[in-house]
């Protein structure tokens, strides 16, 4: 409520540290109303899975640093990388299906590939939690491995549906908006 208080210029740092997140800031009290908040909030609105994520900044110990961390850990996009730092807010996606693509991010394919994933998961959004796994990093093998795959079958496209572990498994050579949509499609059927 007070755009010069000290919370407000760490929010600004936190916004320059992460330029692909858009930031907003609102003083409104209709706005505040409209979003149910009460005091200062950071409120993360993630557009995969229409859920919101808040961090309280009453406590005078939230800086830049926790702002940022909060944001990274809680950010999902339409396709979102994983890694160990965005590992906990897949786990806690509303979403119950997840599509991975498994591939090889220094491949000279890879912005086309992911270009066209993108494209899907467009199609998909609200619907189905699309990853990217890179199956260059070490932490990423036992995910490789969970859907019994090798390296020489990437890129490949695996669907897991988290109450039941269900799960499918597609090896691909070229990734497109049409093979995503029907491999899901044929899953979700």
């Amino acid at each position: 409520q007070e755009p010069e208080s000290p919370e407000v210029s760490q929010f600004g740092v936190a916004a320059g540290r992460i330029p692909e997140v858009p930031f907003g800031l609102s003083t409104s009290p209709a706005v505040m109303s409209h979003y149910g908040v009460t005091a200062n909030t950071v409120a993360l609105f993630r557009r995969v899975d229409n859920d919101r994520r808040d961090l309280d900044m009453s406590s005078k110990d939230v800086d830049a640093e926790k702002m940022t961390h909060f944001i990274r850990m809680n950010e999902l996009r339409l396709v979102t990388e994983y890694n160990p730092v965005t590992a906990i807010g897949v786990m806690q996606s509303s979403l119950q299906l997840h599509l991975l693509l498994i591939t090889d991010k220094m491949s000279p394919k890879h912005p086309e590939q992911m270009h066209r994933y993108r494209a899907a998961a467009e199609l998909f959004k609200g619907k189905i939690f699309f990853i990217l796994v890179d199956s260059n990093l070490k932490s990423n093998e036992r995910i490789v491995s969970f859907f019994k795959l090798k390296k020489s079958q990437l890129p490949a496209l695996a669907i897991f549906h988290t109450p039941d572990e269900e799960q499918d498994v597609l090896t691909l050579d070229e990734v497109s908006v049409e093979r995503v949509q029907d491999f899901c499609n044929r899953f979700l059927q």
